[in-house]
């Protein structure tokens, strides 16, 4: 029977004729609606003709997650008097519950996805409904732009909605053709916001790592929430580990039931926290329950400003979940869900002044994601570079660059970037290609290891990938029933899929104990090649160039070598740390990873010298060495270069007239330009050709450098064309002749104002200061005994105005010398007066 009170309390209800009427009208639209107005369950019903009287039609509704569409479809059943898989059902991965007469069948993206590249024309579909677009999964903005594509070529009568539980629905409707926006208004009651942030300062999220002390004052926050405020408590934390250690923190409440709610959560978890309980409860979710789930009874929400998302590290070819600080619009969608029922509070464990530094919206995940299966999905559309697709935003460039280059490795796509058969069944398998492709590699009794990397393991599980699976065949949690489904749909796909070697796979059977190690590596070797490791000097080597280590207590710690499926880069740390990996045979490695096996000849420069070796490599990971007797000239040149450009000039013979020599010419170029040379470090490397040459190509080692002659190497870059090298001792000389005789040399160390050191009574007589290329030097006037007595670059200025004051200070120090009243008219003179009055 028909819950037609519940129906009429949602407040959706109002924006459904609007909505039916823009589909009619434009066969698209965007439905926005807060949670909890029904956009997820009434909408389809009443699309479908369930609810309403209106025509029967077939609709298909997709969610981001797993637990959300089972939710969706069990709701919807509820609210029809029925049981999921009669005229509501639902599709996930590993578990389907649909009936014949079933005419609204709620699937994940992930499924829609692998639908759609079957026939592109979803045969008895009349609509589709995308929700929660505004979370910007990769999936769902995949299936958006396919579905469009869909729309404008092959069936133009399918319908279109996309649902958001957000106001920001523009882009969507642009997206869409200029589809209309219909827009449901949602009962909402005031919620009070208390700012609750912990008394001392927690680090920092890094990577997967959450401060412990955050999540013991987030334990502490949800206990004074249920000594302050009424009704259930709803506890947001960025993922399953920290909902654990937040439940152990919380340990036994008196009357109160302390539930956790995530993709690995039982089912019967998961229907108690959609219905009333009998109890107060706190209900610690990810940001799943933020407008997928409607928790009921919830009045309180605790925010610990945390969330999870997606990141890829290009530069170590290492992809994984990060914790990041949850955006504004977040927690705007997580406080929302306090004033649902009735007036409300959020407690947020962050101080007031952090709130607007935080970002405005959750990253896309096309921005920030491992784009492999997206770039899969878009060749095996037919668009490997995605440019003709419907996307809010384009992928990065480097991103799916990146992609390419693994799905050419694993045979997806051929050099063009199309899809191969290979791709087009790794598409089908519903898991990332990597996985895809060490399933269609390996035996049958491979799919409990790829079932096994197709899902986050739960962490008490351990790193050692052998000893995981052991435990999952044993256990008997949520995830060990999710795993068991797993391979059985995996070894169904591989009992049917074309071998890569054109044979079918053969039955299913499980690998005996005794060779679970070796299988276990060997998926994982084919699914990572890159991330075989080699362990050197107590680290771990990857193939790709990125060293990882061991946690303490690792199983795997020891093994020569090892293949590491998930990892993440601890704070502060330039080595990745290995959360899952699998001990592998070297032989295993190196057929694994074979596209990274290289043999050749290697010259270069290391530990101050030239190293001539031939070396065959696995990617990063030397696996053979022997000296090289008679390097290729050119390579060895090459390494003396990169010697001079590590350790600088210096590696060559620097005489004092080289060092003034190229000070002089620094000078030139700073005050006449060319065409006298740039000498400067990068000029000169650059220029190597030319003024090191043919000296260099006849240097075999570090000490050959030491034997060039820098200086007469730098006259080979003077304006000898020109004939302007002729004229280097006219406007910049190594020496000038002063009053007294002397030559002295003149400093160009700073090219704007070169330096002439020379005695104050050598000076007598002189009323012009002199100069080089137009430019005054700067006159350092030394005492009799070499040190400065005054600084000038205006000799007459000086002798009117400051010598007075030198004299006064100096004569009595150095009565032998002579200081004359007027020195604009004395002889100048090396000598003391005696030997001035012996001459």
């Amino acid at each position: 029977m028909i819950r037609d009170d519940a129906l009429a309390a949602l407040p959706v209800r109002s924006a459904l004729p609007a909505l039916t009427d823009a589909l009619d009208g434009s066969g698209a639209a965007v439905l926005v609606a807060p949670p909890g107005t029904g956009k997820t369950t009434l909408a389809p019903l009443v699309l479908a003709g369930l609810v309403g009287g209106g025509p029967a039609r077939r609709i298909l509704v997709a969610e981001p997650r797993r637990i959300a569409a089972r939710a969706a479809a069990r709701r919807m059943a509820w609210l029809l008097g029925e049981k999921p898989g009669e005229s509501v059902g639902f599709t996930v991965r590993g578990e389907r519950v649909v009936g014949r007469h079933t005419r609204v069948e709620v699937v994940t993206t992930g499924v829609l996805l692998q639908r759609l590249q079957r026939d592109q024309e979803l045969p008895g579909v009349d609509a589709v409904v995308l929700d929660e677009c505004h979370e910007r999964h990769l999936d769902a903005d995949t299936a958006a732009a396919f579905l469009w594509d869909v729309t404008q070529t092959l069936r133009p009568d399918l319908r279109l909605v996309a649902a958001s539980a957000t106001t920001d629905a523009e882009g969507w409707a642009r997206l869409l053709g200029g589809a209309p926006v219909v827009e449901a208004a949602g009962i909402t009651h005031p919620v009070e916001t208390v700012w609750a942030p912990p008394a001392r300062p927690v680090r920092p999220p890094h990577g997967m790592r959450v401060d412990p002390a955050l999540l013991a004052h987030v334990a502490s926050v949800v206990r004074r929430a249920l000594a302050e405020r009424p009704g259930d408590v709803l506890c947001f934390l960025p993922g399953v580990g920290e909902i654990a250690r937040v439940a152990g923190q919380l340990g036994e409440l008196p009357d109160v039931d302390v539930l956790q709610v995530h993709g690995r959560a039982p089912s019967a978890v998961q229907d108690a926290v959609l219905s009333p309980g009998a109890r107060r409860r706190v209900v610690l979710a990810t940001s799943v329950a933020e407008s997928s789930l409607t928790v009921p009874g919830v009045r309180v929400v605790v925010d610990s400003g945390l969330a999870r998302e997606p990141r890829v590290d290009h530069a170590r070819g290492l992809s994984g979940l990060a914790t990041v600080r949850a955006s504004r619009a977040a927690g705007r969608q997580r406080a929302g869900r306090a004033g649902r029922e009735a007036p409300g509070a959020v407690y947020r464990c962050w101080a007031e002044a952090e709130d607007g530094r935080l970002p405005a919206f959750p990253a896309p995940e096309i921005k920030v994601a491992d784009l492999t299966a997206f770039a899969l999905q878009a060749a095996c559309w037919g668009d490997p570079d995605a440019s003709g697709l419907a996307l809010l935003d384009a992928p990065p460039a480097g991103a799916m660059a990146a992609a390419r280059e693994v799905l050419t490795a694993v045979g997806a796509v051929d050099p063009a970037g199309h899809a191969t058969g290979r791709g087009a069944r790794l598409s089908r398998l519903g898991v990332h290609p990597r996985l895809g492709r060490a399933l269609l590699d390996t035996d049958p009794a491979g799919a409990e290891a790829v079932a096994l990397l197709s899902e986050e393991v739960p962490r008490e599980y351990g790193d050692d990938l052998a000893t995981a699976l052991r435990r999952a065949r044993r256990g008997g949690d949520a995830y060990a029933a999710r795993w068991r489904a797993e391979v059985r749909r995996l070894r169904g796909l591989a009992g049917t899929a074309e071998r890569a070697d054109g044979s079918s796979a053969g039955a299913a059977v499980p690998p005996s104990p005794d060779g679970l190690d070796a299988v276990v590596g060997r998926v994982a070797a084919l699914a990572f090649p890159e991330r075989v490791a080699r362990l050197e000097g107590g680290s771990y080597l990857m193939a790709s160039g990125t060293r990882a280590e061991l946690a303490e207590g690792s199983a795997l710690r020891g093994a020569p070598w090892i293949v590491v499926a998930v990892a993440d880069r601890p704070g502060g740390k330039g080595h990745a740390r290995v959360r899952l990996g699998a001990a592998v045979p070297r032989d295993v490695a190196r057929e694994a990873a074979r596209a990274l096996l290289s043999e050749g000849e290697e010259v270069r420069w290391a530990d101050g010298e030239v190293v001539a070796r031939r070396v065959e490599r696995l990617g990063a990971v030397e696996l053979a060495v022997r000296p090289l007797a008679e390097p290729e000239p050119e390579l060895v040149r090459a390494a003396l270069l990169d010697g001079l450009r590590r350790e600088g000039l210096g590696l060559l013979r620097w005489s004092e007239a080289a060092t003034a020599l190229r000070r002089r010419l620094a000078f030139l170029r700073a005050r006449r330009g060319g065409p006298w040379p740039d000498v400067s470090d990068e000029a000169l490397y650059a220029r190597a050709d030319e003024w090191l040459e043919p000296e260099l190509s006849r240097a075999r080692r570090r000490a050959d450098l030491g034997r060039i002659d820098a200086g007469q190497a730098l006259g080979r870059l003077l304006p000898w064309a020109s004939g302007e090298a002729a004229r280097l001792d006219e406007l910049a000389p190594e020496r000038i002749t002063v009053p007294s005789g002397s030559s002295i040399r003149i400093d160009y160390t700073d090219p704007e104002r070169p330096v002439l050191a020379v005695k104050l009574q050598e000076m007598f007589g002189l009323g012009e200061t002199p100069a080089v290329a137009g430019v005054p030097l700067l006159v350092h006037l030394l005492s009799p005994a070499g040190r400065p007595a005054a600084v000038t670059a205006d000799l007459a200025s000086f002798w009117r105005d400051g010598y007075r004051g030198v004299r006064a200070e100096l004569r009595g120090r150095y009565p032998k010398h002579p200081w004359p009243e007027d020195p604009a008219t004395a002889e100048p003179t090396r000598h003391t007066k005696a030997r001035l009055n012996r001459s």
